[in-house]
């Protein structure tokens, strides 16, 4: 994963396991905070993350013409702000990468999973909230604020 420092425009290279820890750039020395967003995730990214992560990842499995997906993606990035440092969140989008969407029998989206570790935790398909998301995060081993 590449991540930007705020204060000088570097790009700084992170690997998976490191994407929920505070780092510090290497030319300007500023703090560079653990990933608050929902990260787009190709097939390697996928992987990287799944697999390498030390904190529980949340994963979206959506696509650009699902209603249910487009009122579901507020409450991705809530969530992935709210437990920033403590978990991680991906979206795949299942138009791009269907391979993946069909690695995990995804037959109707939105769908969520949670995986730690490398391994499957939990599978939901259908609308959900940030709270509930937190939940499946925090069932999986992510600390509590």
């Amino acid at each position: 994963m590449i991540l930007t420092a705020s204060s000088c425009g570097r790009k700084t290279r992170s690997p998976a396991e490191r994407l929920n820890d505070t780092g510090r750039c290497g030319a300007c020395k500023t703090e560079i905070s653990p990933v608050a967003r929902p990260i787009e995730a190709d097939p390697e990214i996928f992987r990287e993350v799944t697999r390498d992560a030390r904190v529980p990842v949340l994963v979206d499995f959506w696509a650009e013409w699902c209603g249910p997906c487009k009122m579901a993606a507020p409450e991705v990035e809530r969530t992935a702000a709210e437990m920033a440092g403590r978990a991680l969140v991906l979206k795949v989008d299942t138009e791009r990468y269907p391979q993946l969407a069909s690695q995990f029998g995804v037959q109707g989206i939105p769908n969520f999973i949670v995986m730690k570790g490398g391994l499957l935790l939990f599978q939901q398909a259908g609308l959900a909230g940030s709270e509930q998301m937190k939940a499946w995060l925090l069932r999986a081993g992510a600390p509590a604020a």
